[in-house]
């Protein structure tokens, strides 16, 4: 027999308490929470929560990093506010980013005026590559 714990608190002490929806219901005995049997739905990989974590915290907004990782904003959202990440408040700098693969990275960083007068950051997205730059506003 499969012993089902709890989602609240991992106690394994559960007793069944009916049935909602077709779906078994449990109660803790330790912490009287209430649950049914664990969803299988899928899970995102780590790799594509940590990337659009970093591309937030870069400056880029939901849709972007949507648009980019092909993940829903609404996901990235939930992720941010689970994780409590706050974006810096720095209005000097705008990000810009370009998606290219090897060759064509290899060709933007040999022409100089890319490289100059702008921070940047190289991330490995899949099998492609993110630049990331910032340059100041225009007064």
């Amino acid at each position: 027999m499969e012993v089902i714990s709890c989602p609240k608190c991992q106690n394994e002490k559960t007793v069944k308490s009916g049935i909602i929806n077709n779906k078994q219901r449990y109660l803790c005995k330790s912490c009287n929470y209430f649950f049914t049997v664990n969803k299988i739905g899928k899970k995102i990989d780590d790799y594509y929560v940590t990337k659009a974590l970093q591309l937030y915290l870069e400056g880029l907004s939901y849709r972007e990093i949507e648009r980019i990782i092909g993940v829903s904003h609404v996901s990235i959202s939930n992720w941010i506010k689970s994780f409590n990440i706050k974006k810096p408040a720095n209005t000097n700098y705008h990000p810009t980013y370009k998606i290219l693969n090897h060759l064509e990275l290899v060709e933007y960083i040999k022409n100089k005026e890319t490289l100059s007068g702008a921070g940047m950051i190289i991330t490995e997205l899949g099998d492609k590559f993110m630049v990331i730059k910032w340059e100041r506003f225009k007064k």
